[in-house]
């Protein structure tokens, strides 16, 4: 039985995890529900230069949870690059250079991932630093007479809020296209069958229904802006071989803008979600 070397990386999100390799997550049975106790209590994991393949990444996912076998060109990977020869994503994933959350527009009966994670394949020369801020905490900053009033709000996302973020000045054609883009509307605190409360924001943030546009518009930038202050940030710098895993329901993420022909690539595997957002 081996037990988990816990250093954390900051008082709010992130936690390095050391002593452990592939050998030891595939066949050690006690480390399953530490890792998912230390996500739990960190809300993101560092796994430094693990160098894991994909195949012993979706393995090592399944040690953890169910993973999402339906997406990318390999079964339970997405291959994170702005390369279009490598992923039919390479130009929405743009749109992870804003603060987000995984999942917000997914159609009705899909809940958002309950994990991701990402090992570093290549990196940037420039850019492509991956930070992290906790939405469990951003709710908790909050007094209890805005937890009173935030918890009876909605919220619209769209896949066309997070298009406008990258080209603020649209024509009449790009809005036309989308404006048939996947939307959902959630509340703005996400209550959790664990009594945790996060708050459901990011670039896919719309607009807040029964507000005033312009007001709600504020108050979720408010709520952003808050919520990643540099203090309440970690911010990895990769090396080839980091493996990384974030609680989707209670983590804000986004990478920092490199260059559309550099040779960053990820692989991606995600932790189905067990619950709506309600």
């Amino acid at each position: 039985m081996s037990i988990l070397t816990i250093n954390r990386l900051t008082d709010s999100i992130g936690a390095e995890v050391v002593g452990v390799d592939a050998d030891h997550l595939l066949n050690d049975d006690s480390l399953p529900d530490q890792i998912l106790r230390a996500l739990e209590e960190n809300g993101v994991l560092v796994f430094p230069k693990l160098s894991l393949d994909p195949e012993t990444q979706v393995a090592v996912c399944q040690q953890l949870g169910e993973v999402d076998l339906s997406t990318g060109q390999e079964p339970g990977i997405m291959r994170v690059t702005l390369d279009p020869s490598k992923s039919a994503s390479a130009l929405y994933l743009r749109g992870t250079f804003n603060w987000h959350i995984d999942g917000c527009t997914l159609p009705p009966g899909q809940n958002p991932a309950a994990a991701t994670v990402l090992t570093a394949v290549a990196l940037a020369e420039h850019g492509g630093q991956t930070e992290f801020a906790s939405t469990y905490s951003a709710y908790e900053s909050l007094i209890p007479e805005k937890k009173d009033r935030y918890g009876k709000l909605r919220v619209r996302h769209t896949v066309a809020a997070t298009q406008r973020l990258l080209t603020p000045n649209p024509t009449p054609e790009q809005e036309a296209s989308w404006a048939g883009g996947a939307a959902q509307e959630h509340p703005l605190v996400w209550r959790q069958r664990s009594g945790r409360c996060s708050l459901v924001i990011g670039a896919t943030a719309e607009r807040v229904v029964g507000m005033d546009r312009d007001a709600g518009r504020a108050l979720l930038d408010d709520l952003l802006e808050r919520s990643t202050r540099p203090e309440r940030v970690y911010r990895h710098e990769w090396s080839v071989g980091d493996m990384v895993i974030w609680d989707n329901r209670g983590a804000l993420h986004r990478v920092q803008p490199y260059e559309e022909d550099s040779p960053r690539e990820m692989i991606r595997t995600s932790l189905l979600g067990d619950e709506p957002i309600k």
